[in-house]
Parts: structure tokens; C-alpha cells; sequence
């Protein structure tokens, strides 16, 4: 638990109920103090890969703990952004699908290592994964740019990057739904 890369980890899960406390009621600098702290925890999701795999201290506990870290950052952000109105209308469809997806395959991939069976992380997973963490710290700081700075297009570069992560969501999810069906027979 003690290697760098297992703390950046769970730096990141600890850093979502800080997260989540910034988005509350959030004026226009908590917003701006959320977005660097989400900046910062999105950063720490690749140096604590990078670092594991190079000095190479890869555990189990990091192998399990980072999946979830960013399911549960994602699932903070998410509800905080619609709950303050910021992620609305037709958008929170796009929301809703990142969501279902991410715990779908969690479950699938839990289901799968029960059986022995791994399915590895696809290079277009990755391009979902930036799109939404793009996507979300752009609607965060959305939520600043709304009060403070109105001529950062946030909103829109926001919206605009969760509707391709959603997209890109639905293909990545298809095609592990559909790799892992097969072990289900």
C-alpha cells in the first residue's frame, strides 16, 4: 500500500468527497479550486500507471484500486454537475450514458476475473477516458467561467467533448460487452 503509485491512487479516491464539497453551493473561486483539484487527481490517474510500470511495483491493490478511483471521481463529478445545473437537458442523457457504461463494465470485468478471464484496456478506451476527463474538468470549470469568466468557452468545449465520450463510450462498451459474452456461454 505504501509505494508511490498505490498513494497517488488513493489520493484520488480521496480527493472526490473534496471534490464534491468544492461543487457544493460553489461560487465562482470554489468552482475554480474544484477544477484544479480535479485537474490534479486526473493527472495522478496517469503518473500512478507510468510510475508503477517503471519502477515496477505494479501490485494487485493498484490493479484493483484504479478502476475504481476513476469510476468513483467520474460518478463525483457527474452528479455534482447536474445537481448544480450545469450538465442539463438533453445533455444529461450523455451523462447517464457514461455512467451505465462504466458500471456495466465493471461488473463484467469483475464477473470475468471470477472466471480467470482478463480483457485488457483498448487504445479507444483510453481516447474515452481522456474525452471525459477533458469533457468534465472543462464543465467544472464551466461552473467559474459562468460567474467570473464569461468569455471561456468552458461550457461549450465541456458539452462538446462528454457528447464524443459518450460516443465513444457506447463503442468501448459494446465491444467489451461483446468480448465478455463470450466467456458467459
Amino acid at each position: 500500500m505504501s509505494s508511490l503509485p498505490n498513494l497517488l491512487t488513493l489520493s484520488r479516491i480521496l480527493a472526490v468527497p473534496l471534490l464534491v464539497v468544492l461543487m457544493w453551493n460553489a461560487s465562482w473561486f470554489g468552482y475554480l479550486i474544484a477544477f484544479v483539484v480535479f485537474c490534479i487527481a486526473g493527472a495522478t490517474d496517469y503518473l500512478d500507471g507510468y510510475l508503477a510500470r517503471a519502477q515496477g511495483t505494479v501490485s494487485k491493490l493498484g490493479v484493483f484500486l484504479d478502476p475504481i478511483a476513476d469510476k468513483i471521481m467520474v460518478a463525483g463529478a457527474i452528479i455534482m454537475l447536474v445537481e448544480n445545473d450545469i450538465v442539463h437537458g438533453w445533455t444529461v442523457i450523455a451523462a447517464i450514458i457514461i455512467l451505465i457504461r462504466e458500471i456495466t463494465v465493471s461488473g463484467l470485468r469483475e464477473y470475468l476475473a471470477g472466471i480467470q478471464v482478463s480483457i485488457p484496456v483498448s487504445q479507444l478506451a483510453k481516447w474515452k477516458t481522456a474525452f471525459q476527463m477533458i469533457s468534465l474538468g472543462a464543465l467544472i470549470l464551466a461552473g467559474a467561467a459562468e460567474i467570473r469568466f464569461t468569455w471561456l468557452p468552458a461550457y461549450e468545449v465541456g458539452v462538446a467533448t462528454l457528447w464524443a465520450a459518450a460516443i465513444l463510450t457506447l463503442v468501448t462498451g459494446y465491444d467489451y460487452l461483446r468480448v465478455g459474452l463470450k466467456h458467459m456461454a
